[in-house]
């Protein structure tokens, strides 16, 4: 063949080359319209494996589907078909072979009843009690004639002298006293004694003057309760006024513990709740207390609000200005749980994957509550024994969201569970005794100083109680001695009865 070519002419070979060419063009031109014409689009489905196409999508844009397949126009990828058929229909869950739930890692997990106590840790300080603060003042002006050698932060027993006093206006007034006095009449004498109570002149030293006969123009100014010396305003050689402040005194039997908690934690306090703390003065120890007061005002800078609880303190051993690790126990409540690995978080709502009852899988909006332990509150949207996915979770919801499955709404969870809820909340709050003194009453509430409550684990401390109006505290007053009973409120502990003790 090769001689034969080279025999030809320059032309025509050409010729033979242009021949050739046309020849080759003409069976590829042949081959590639036999290789399309064997398949079309109605084989389309078959090359998929499918019986029927219900649609072709991009798995990067699942919501997105198209009628015909081919190239995707969001990614540089060939779209997917969805088959028709099986059991992941819309409305029914998503199907799952048996044989791959274990190589997807599913696993599920019942929700059930519990309860859930998320105890709060916080940091907090110690502080004076600031209802037992006494400040001392004289009742008349006068010279300071002798001081006691007491200084700021000295304890002070009740009744220990803390200056002497000369008042020179209450010698004359007393001298005139015992003068009408010596007359007999009774009527001057009385008001004559009056004028003297005017002056600021205790009982105490208007009795010795009548009974000594002679004027007392000093004055023991003494302490009117126990504790620490917080200001000391006296000086030996100084001159007072009547109402001057001479000293205050902060009693801390019973002292404070203030407590910053976060904003997104205040929810998890109340007044009544129990504390404990811990201090590094003290290792290994823990003190009791309970919470008094949430003052009404956040700290800007670290956006916390404060806790005041109110702790016992035997011995005077804690101390104002002490650092504490504080532990805030919560409400006990029993609650339906599910573990927090099952809650899908998407934004605007939250999901769990459940396990039905003829096979598959189906995404359910709950509504959840508290989180602690590694497990989540359910408020609404699930039943107890129902099974959610805990693994692989995220997997059924993308297919759900491919197979269009609808949601669970809450409404429409089944209310197995309900019976429990509705006897919890049928029940009576329990009702607790204890004995006490009356502090302090007022038209809805009133203050005991009580002893400990061992079913409420409460140590003897003063807390205020809430009542059901002023009839209920009628003929009550400060200093009586009383056995009462309460319930735990949502509000806080609120007397149910009262009564003097040995009535």
């Amino acid at each position: 063949m090769k001689a034969v070519f080279e025999r030809l002419s320059p032309r025509q070979r050409s010729y033979a080359a242009a021949a050739g060419i046309a020849l080759v063009s003409l069976g590829a031109g042949y081959g590639l319209s036999m290789l399309g014409g064997g398949s079309d689009g109605g084989d389309a489905a078959a090359d998929t494996g499918c019986e029927e196409v219900l649609y072709w999508y991009d798995p990067m844009v699942p919501d997105q589907r198209f009628d015909e397949p081919g190239k995707s126009p969001f990614m540089d990828m060939q779209l997917v078909p969805k088959c028709a058929g099986g059991d992941a229909q819309a409305g029914e869950g998503v199907s799952i072979d048996s044989a791959l739930v274990q190589n997807f890692g599913i696993r599920t997990a019942e929700a059930e009843y519990g309860v859930l106590e998320p105890e709060t840790t916080v940091t907090g300080t110690l502080a004076y009690n600031g209802s037992e603060v006494a400040i001392v003042q004289p009742r008349a002006g006068g010279y300071v004639q002798r001081t006691y050698g007491h200084a700021p932060q000295d304890l002070i027993a009740r009744g220990a002298p803390i200056v002497d006093l000369l008042v020179p206006e209450w010698g004359g007034a007393q001298q005139e006293f015992l003068a009408v006095a010596a007359t007999g009449d009774a009527a001057l004498t009385n008001a004559a004694r009056q004028r003297l109570r005017l002056l600021g002149m205790p009982e105490g030293v208007i009795s010795s003057v009548a009974r000594s006969g002679r004027p007392e123009s000093t004055i023991t100014v003494t302490a009117p309760q126990s504790g620490a010396i917080t200001s000391l305003g006296v000086r030996p050689g100084m001159t007072v006024m009547a109402g001057q402040s001479l000293a205050e005194i902060s009693g801390y039997s019973s002292i404070w513990l203030e407590a910053a908690v976060p904003e997104a934690l205040a929810g998890s306090a109340r007044v009544g709740q129990p504390v404990s703390a811990t201090l590094t003065a003290f290792p290994g120890e823990r003190f009791a207390g309970r919470i008094i007061a949430i003052l009404p005002s956040a700290q800007e800078a670290s956006r916390t609000i404060t806790v005041r609880a109110a702790m016992p303190n035997p011995g005077l051993r804690l101390k104002p200005g002490m650092f504490a690790q504080v532990m805030i126990a919560p409400e006990r409540r029993e609650a339906l749980l599910i573990p927090s690995e099952a809650v899908i978080r998407t934004g605007e709502r939250t999901l769990v994957m459940i396990s039905q009852e003829g096979g598959g899988y189906r995404p359910a909006e709950v509504r959840i509550g508290r989180e602690a332990g590694g497990r989540t509150e359910v408020l609404a949207g699930l039943a107890e024994g129902e099974e959610v996915v805990t693994s692989g979770q995220f997997l059924l919801d993308s297919e759900a969201s491919l197979a269009g499955i609808d949601v669970r709404p809450i409404d429409d969870a089944p209310t197995t569970g309900g019976e429990k809820e509705t006897q919890a909340d049928a029940d009576e709050p329990r009702t607790y005794r204890a004995t006490g003194t009356i502090e302090r009453i007022t038209a809805r509430s009133i203050t005991l100083r009580h002893g400990p409550v061992e079913a409420l684990e409460w140590p003897a401390m003063t807390m205020g109680f809430a009542t059901e109006g002023p009839a209920q505290v009628r003929g009550f007053q400060r200093g009586d001695r009383v056995t009462f009973t309460f319930v735990q409120a949502s509000t806080g502990p609120r007397i149910v009865s009262i009564r003097k003790t040995g009535q």
